[in-house]
């Protein structure tokens, strides 16, 4: 199992991974890290426990946001979904309708012009 070292809060940490998430792994430690820098930016100096706990919940804070957004964004996706389909059944019963009126009057014109010939016969020359 691969390993990468990362830096938090000015301390080096070996930390163990995946094969091919070597990557991954040190970006996520470079935005913890800017989190705590942040923090330490913000409060002062506090104690790396306290700092480091305080930065964990910030990142959590943000997931817990993102998570809410994404079940927002999930609702909708499902109420534009049923919109669509609704619309859908909707345009294909109004093409059904349109239809039966364009062969009822195609019936009326047949019947029309049935009528003409009848009436006056064509002459032929």
């Amino acid at each position: 199992m691969p390993e990468v070292n990362v830096e938090i809060n000015g301390r080096k940490y070996r930390m163990a991974c995946e094969e091919g998430q070597q990557g991954h792994l040190i970006g996520l430690a470079e935005r913890f890290n800017a989190q705590v820098e942040g923090l330490k930016g913000a409060v002062g100096e506090i104690g790396d426990n306290r700092l480091t706990v305080m930065a964990g919940i910030a990142v959590l804070d943000d997931l817990a946001e993102a998570e809410r957004r994404i079940k927002a964004l999930e609702a909708q996706v499902t109420d534009l979904t049923q919109a669509g389909q609704d619309i859908a059944q909707e345009l294909e019963a109004t093409e059904g309708r349109f239809a039966r009126k364009l062969t009822e009057a195609a019936k009326a014109l047949e019947g029309v012009a049935d009528s003409l010939d009848q009436a006056a016969p064509i002459a032929k020359g």
